[in-house]
């Protein structure tokens, strides 16, 4: 396996501490660059934008945050920045108009009251929130919100207003349904089904995952502080979830689990056909596998496995699987199983990989560490030419000028023995002269 060494990086000042999942990168302002968002345990949210160690925004909310996203929840076209935290108290930010003055504002750094740094709108869900998802969920072309919690439940929630077109700040969240799940939950996402349409999936202990099925209508939505009703086509929650174990190597059915799904094959139509997701687990197993269950690869590594992400770091449209550990080691792998890894050299508290812009104005593919002393390091243009290894004859022999090079110096071309004696004769037989 190639270990690979990126310098290309910004340090972020960042006093505070956070939950796993208080990290994303996601376009918070709506100028399609990608920014990062931050929330910590004091409920502080802090946005940066470009290479500036200091905050570009600043909010405040109530209890300690857990979780924080970017993307259109309100499904009015831009996205929003949400921030939940552990009382349960859920906290909707705008900041496209934050970044519409702050463009005339000769500072980079904003000065504003208190009043003005309050959430466009804030409502209480149940509490012990864990991790959340902005997604379509159901296929109706309209974003929900899915929430995790400790207590091993799920639930989705859709944003409605009184009528259509209304602010944004006179909504609220609506309860769609609640899933209990057998095992902890450590991740959501979705991930193309078989026939195309999206499916919810949920991590489960032991490498293995859990699909929840959203059979609510749109008449079966009730207030945020009832629980949803009963299916008529189902006696209770746990008819809605098709539970998938994990097959090949035996797990520790309590190791923690963590999935990513909707992982890029590199053209929109291959990607919506039976999608792919990945799957890691703390005692060190990275698996690839499609929603049609089969299993493409598996990977063992001797490293504790924590967070999982996807990014697209050849340039060619596929989505590698990018796998990071306690100790900062992570590891990037595509689909053929060819792997690669980088050692932040700190020790982890929470990571998330994706697209960022930073020193040249437009969005490439970042690495982000926060470690335990109170810095964020982000890995910038993290890019590479090719995933496999390459042999450099192979990659001389692709060039004209080097056959032409080689028959000046009399070396008979066609011979690959002679070639490679040149070449060794270049790389090493000099250098001893």
């Amino acid at each position: 396996m190639r270990s690979l060494n990126y310098v290309q990086r910004v340090s972020l000042d960042f006093s505070g501490t956070l939950f796993p999942h208080a990290i994303c990168l996601g376009d918070a302002d709506n100028d399609s660059l990608n920014e990062l968002v931050v929330g910590d345990t004091n409920g502080k949210l802090f946005v940066y934008k470009n290479d500036d160690s200091k905050p570009w925004i600043t909010r405040t909310c109530v209890g300690m945050l857990t979780c924080v996203a970017v993307g259109d929840v309100c499904n009015k076209g831009r996205n929003f920045v949400v921030a939940v935290g552990a009382e349960g108290w859920f906290h909707l930010f705008d900041l496209t108009a934050a970044s519409a003055s702050k463009s005339d504002s000769s500072s980079q750094h904003e000065f504003m009251s208190p009043d003005d740094q309050k959430p466009l709108f804030t409502q209480h869900i149940p509490a012990n929130t864990k991790v959340i998802l902005i997604s379509d969920i159901d296929g109706d072309g309209r974003n929900e919100l899915v929430v995790g919690y400790t207590d091993r439940v799920v639930r989705a929630f859709r944003w409605e207003e009184p009528t259509e077109g209304s602010e944004t700040g006179t909504g609220q969240l609506v309860l769609l349904k609640k899933w209990i799940l057998e095992g902890q939950v450590d991740s959501l996402s979705v991930n193309p089904g078989p026939e195309g349409l999206p499916e919810l999936m949920v991590s489960q202990p032991g490498c293995g995952y859990a699909i929840l099925l959203c059979s609510w209508t749109q008449q079966d939505s009730c207030s945020s502080g009832e629980e949803a009703p009963p299916h008529p086509r189902s006696e209770g929650p746990s008819r809605d979830v098709v539970l998938h174990l994990s097959t090949g190597r035996i797990h520790n059915k309590n190791v923690s689990t963590h999935l990513i799904g909707s992982i890029s094959k590199g053209s929109k139509e291959e990607s919506s056909k039976c999608g792919l997701f990945a799957l890691c687990t703390l005692d060190g197993t990275l698996k690839l596998m499609d929603s049609s269950e089969q299993l493409l690869w598996s990977v063992q590594v001797d490293h504790q496995l924590f967070a999982l992400q996807k990014l697209d770091v050849t340039g060619d449209g596929r989505e590698e699987v990018v796998a990071c550990a306690w100790d900062g080691q992570t590891y990037i792998i595509d689909h053929n199983r060819t792997a690669v890894r980088f050692q932040f050299d700190e020790n982890v508290n929470a990571f998330c990989a994706g697209q960022y812009t930073c020193k040249e104005g437009k969005n490439s593919p970042c690495l982000v560490y926060v470690s335990f002393n109170h810095k964020i390091y982000i890995y910038w243009k993290v890019e590479l030419e090719r995933m496999e290894s390459s042999n450099m004859l192979r990659v001389l022999e692709d060039n004209p000028e080097f056959k032409e090079r080689l028959k000046l110096l009399g070396v008979d071309t066609e011979d690959p023995a002679a070639v490679r004696a040149a070449v060794t004769n270049v790389l090493y037989n000099d250098l001893h002269t």
